[in-house]
């Protein structure tokens, strides 16, 4: 009986070959975990969640927020650069919720996709103040 290591083959089965992630795939699993950071109203600027809520009652567009919106990524081999643009819930700190942002969207994206977070840029964009309404719930009140 003989024993045939990966080694003879040319390595381990799972290191031969080559993962490309793309980078729609980046940009949703870093907007999932700033999203479930407590403090994060929305992802986006006014203006993009409002062209974005319009896209997604258009027919055939999709139903549900876009996991994208507000995030974009420069994905490499081994490494990626994420931006982020959030809508903060007023009363939280904004340096903390930052933090609490950065420190989620490295882990989970290092964690599932593998490739190294050389930095995550934050724009806050806009404070939810209390008594605002959503654009949604207005637009709703409106209709």
């Amino acid at each position: 009986m003989t024993e045939h290591t990966g080694a003879k083959y040319g390595g381990a089965p799972g290191s031969r070959g080559r993962t490309s992630i793309a980078d729609v795939v980046v940009e949703k699993i870093a907007g999932m975990a700033a999203r479930d950071v407590r403090g994060v109203h929305a992802l986006g600027s006014g203006f993009a969640r409002s062209m974005g809520s319009m896209r997604e009652r258009m027919p055939g567009a999709g139903s549900g927020k876009s996991v994208t919106r507000g995030v974009s990524v420069e994905v490499g081999e081994v490494q990626t650069a994420i931006d982020l643009e959030l809508v903060v819930d007023y009363g939280f700190s904004i340096t903390d919720v930052a933090g609490a942002v950065r420190e989620n969207v490295i882990s989970a994206v290092e964690r599932m996709a593998g490739r190294e977070v050389v930095e995550v840029n934050i724009t806050v964009g806009d404070v939810k103040l209390p008594d605002e309404e959503d654009e949604e719930q207005e637009r709703q009140r409106l209709q």
